[in-house]
Order: structure tokens, then sequence, then C-alpha cells
């Protein structure tokens, strides 16, 4: 599976951090009814792997995927694949996770924040980047990168909220993931209008 497979037509991506399992599913199945598909787990958090875990048998029963987060070591990876995950994500570029996630069979989508990054992940292999941290970068990084980096499919990610969207988007991201701004309910309920 690539990720323009598990993009899709999509334009955001959920990451659910830092809740336990059981609400985690709840906020996902939420999200799925909307018509939020691309999802991601981060690691980092107590439960981490737990949450992964259900949100990826929740996923499987409606035909979904869902992809770990903050994939940092080649035990994550390992473990990811073992939850269910069917990508991981990082918020930076491990030359040695990328290949931990390939050799699991999980496409990896490492974080870039520099021209020089992106370079290294293209020579890598990596056609698709996550843009970290997008909010600090802002949508005129990711305009600016595109110009030497046209085939480059990146997913803007970091302190963005639902009004951030469409400016990513106007400045080429190809997706803009949302992760603390999904706690709030009044920014849920704009999902609707950028979807």
């Amino acid at each position: 599976m690539t990720f323009d497979e598990i993009v899709g037509e999509a334009r955001i991506m959920a990451i659910l951090r830092g809740l336990p399992p059981t609400e985690t599913v709840s906020l996902a199945s939420r999200l799925w009814d909307a018509g939020v598909t691309v999802l991601e787990i981060p690691l980092a958090r107590p439960h981490g792997l737990d949450a992964l875990r259900d949100v990826a048998a929740a996923a499987a029963e409606r035909g979904l995927i869902v992809g770990a987060g903050t994939v940092v070591t080649p035990d994550q990876a390992r473990a990811a694949a073992e939850a269910g995950a069917r990508y991981t994500v990082a918020p930076g570029l491990d030359l040695t996770v990328l290949a931990a996630s390939l050799h699991a069979g999980l496409p990896h989508l490492p974080g870039v924040g520099t021209a020089s990054e992106v370079g290294l992940a293209v020579a890598a292999g990596c056609r698709w980047l996550k843009a970290f941290p997008a909010g600090a970068l802002g949508p005129g990084w990711i305009s600016a990168v595109r110009g030497p980096f046209p085939d480059v499919r990146f997913v803007a990610t970091g302190g963005l909220a639902v009004s951030d969207v469409p400016a990513f988007l106007d400045a080429g991201a190809a997706v803009v993931a949302l992760g603390s701004a999904l706690a709030d309910p009044d920014q849920r309920a704009q999902l609707t209008d950028v979807l």
C-alpha cells in the first residue's frame, strides 16, 4: 500500500493523542462518521499502543485503516505493525525508522522542516512527507519548498486549527493534519466545511 492509496482524495488527517483506548475508539468513530478516514494514533503517550490496537480493530470492521504516529525508533515501528497499524508517521527524518517501517511492510511518513531534510527524504525514496511543525513553518514554507520539489506531497502537521486548513491547502499541502484542534467540539463541528 502507498500513501497515494492511503490518502486517496482526503484532505484532512486526524491525530488522536493522549486519550484512553475506549475514548480514542469513540472519537475515531465520530470522525469516520463525519467523513475523516485518515487517522493517526501517536505512540508517545500513555496507552498509545493499546489505543492503536483498539482503533485498528475498529477500523478493520469498517474496511478502513489507521496509522501509528510519533514513531521514533525501529522497535516502535515493529510494535506498530504488530498492533495493526498500516503506516507510520514520525516527527523527523530517521533513516533507521524508515527502514524498519518498510521492512515491517508499512509506508512511512517522515517529518521534515528544511529543504535539506526534504532532499534527504526524497533520496531515500519518500514522496510523501510531513511538514512539521507546520504552524511555525507557515503556508509559505510549503509553497516555497514545492518549487524545487514539485513531486513531493506534504502533510502539514503541528499546531494547526481547522481555520488554518484552507491556507495550507492553497499553498500546496496535499493534506492537513489536525490533532489538539479535534479536542475542541466547536472545531470538530467546523470539519464539514473543509472536508
